[in-house]
């Protein structure tokens, strides 16, 4: 594991070397990730322009969920983005280099053109919950919670990042769909599923576990109880469902490289 650690953050660190030779397009990356993702925030505030409140919770909650949820991903992103675009390398044949080179696969997938630019939407996720936070007034009985919610929300879009991966070993044209699980499902963490049709909350909770990333935790933590009348223990189950879909994904993952069978150009 320390090995594998060690590799990614030399990967990381050489990328970032070498995309550090053009400051310029560089720093208009990271601030037109965080200008677009503050879009987001504008829908949010115009929503509660005309409303006191959505699905029965505040301007301040619902900042919370998007801050939770966009910091999750926005750290996964950074982290294993890229192996939704797998297929390209496949396609391509770079892949096979990967293979032969003596570091995992894996990490050399997921840190391919690591770039600086992804921090944009890491710093305005932790805006947005440095702003919400102090809102909220939670107690610590409470807000030890916050932390832990956060780090499995990581693992949990991590872990579909993976799977969105392991997918296009048998399906070239798979990131699109993948996408509505990765990218979709952050859409969908940042306002309360309650909004949404109750079998898609049953979905999200025991199919794809999303509503572990921020919902189910953050009822614990903002002391709400569940408008769809979900037991109370599912609050405190995100770790295990975070451990589990990685092993998932780590499996997937693994079953997808032995079938690999290169290229074939």
């Amino acid at each position: 594991m320390a090995d594998t650690v060690r590799t990614y953050l030399l990967l990381a660190w050489t990328w970032l070397r070498a995309s550090a030779q053009y400051p310029g397009p560089l720093i208009t990356m990271a601030v037109g990730a965080f200008a677009i993702n503050m879009l987001d925030v504008v829908a949010i505030w115009v929503i509660f322009e005309h409303t006191p409140s959505l699905a029965g919770f505040g301007l301040a909650e619902v900042m919370f969920l998007y801050g939770t949820s966009s910091l999750s991903f926005a750290v996964s992103d950074m982290l294993f983005g890229n192996l939704d675009r797998l297929s390209q390398h496949i396609r391509t044949g770079s892949f096979d280099a990967m293979l032969i080179r003596p570091a995992s696969a894996f990490v050399q997938m997921a840190v391919d053109r690591f770039s600086v630019h992804r921090f944009g939407r890491i710093t305005q996720a932790v805006i947005v919950l440095a702003i919400a936070l102090p809102r909220l007034d939670l107690p610590w009985s409470r807000a030890w919670a916050v932390p832990p919610m956060i780090l499995c929300g990581i693992v949990i879009f991590s872990s579909l990042f993976a799977l969105a991966g392991a997918a296009q070993f048998l399906l070239t044209d798979a990131p699109e769909v993948a996408n509505a699980f990765t990218y979709g499902g952050s859409t969908l963490t940042q306002y309360p599923l309650s909004v949404y049709g109750r079998d898609l909350v049953r979905g999200v909770t025991f199919v794809v576990p999303l509503a572990f990333v921020n919902w189910q935790p953050a009822l614990f933590v903002l002391d709400r109880p569940d408008p769809l009348g979900l037991p109370y223990w599912l609050r405190l189950v995100s770790p295990l469902a975070a451990l589990a879909l990685a092993a998932v994904a780590a499996l997937a993952w693994r079953a997808g490289v032995r079938r690999y069978r290169s290229t074939g150009s």
